[in-house]
């Protein structure tokens, strides 16, 4: 990840390690029998990572960071904007009667508000997180439909790698500086 504060690393693998975890607990709405095993194994393996990475994080909390009184209101505008973004798609699938897309189009949301996150944050391998997020997140409406799987499923099911490959990263970053 290379962000230029360890602070910053070990905030960013405590962060995705967490939401890697509901992810991958996401997929286990439906999935196929066979995948059970490697989303409980991701699942573990994303909340270790959110630890270590929360630890680490807690352990540099002084040191610097590139979140500072400027970037942290902007960074949180983005959050709301995300957050507010993602709650309204949600509240017109679910009056068009359509919440089996729901984790798409938080996933979409999610990979795209990376984007300018990846920017704010100064941290650019954030753009492959991004990408990578966003484009899953309508693959594997195609995917799950092609295959008649629950969409919820693949989405976490691919999402949730991301975001741990991305987290671990991060956190291998951190405990090498």
């Amino acid at each position: 990840m290379t962000p230029e504060f360890l602070r910053d690393a070990a905030g960013t693998a405590a962060v995705f390690g967490f939401f890697a975890m509901a992810w991958f607990g996401w997929a286990q709405e439906r999935p196929p029998a066979k995948w059970l095993l490697s989303l409980r194994v991701g699942s573990v393996l994303s909340g270790l990572t959110a630890v270590a990475g929360g630890l680490l994080l807690w352990r540099h909390w002084s040191d610097g960071s590139v979140i500072d009184a400027s970037v942290g209101p902007k960074f949180g505008i983005l959050v709301g904007i995300e957050f507010a973004l993602a709650g309204l798609g949600c509240a017109v699938l679910a009056a068009r009667k359509r919440a089996d897309l729901m984790s798409a189009w938080i996933a979409f949301v999610v990979g795209v508000h990376f984007f300018p996150v990846a920017v704010l944050l100064e941290i650019p391998a954030l753009h492959v997180t991004a990408a990578l997020v966003s484009i899953a997140s309508v693959a594997s409406v195609f995917v799950a439909r092609a295959r008649s799987l629950a969409v919820s499923a693949v989405v976490g099911a691919t999402t949730g790698p991301i975001l741990l490959a991305s987290g671990l990263l991060a956190l291998a970053d951190a405990l090498t500086r």
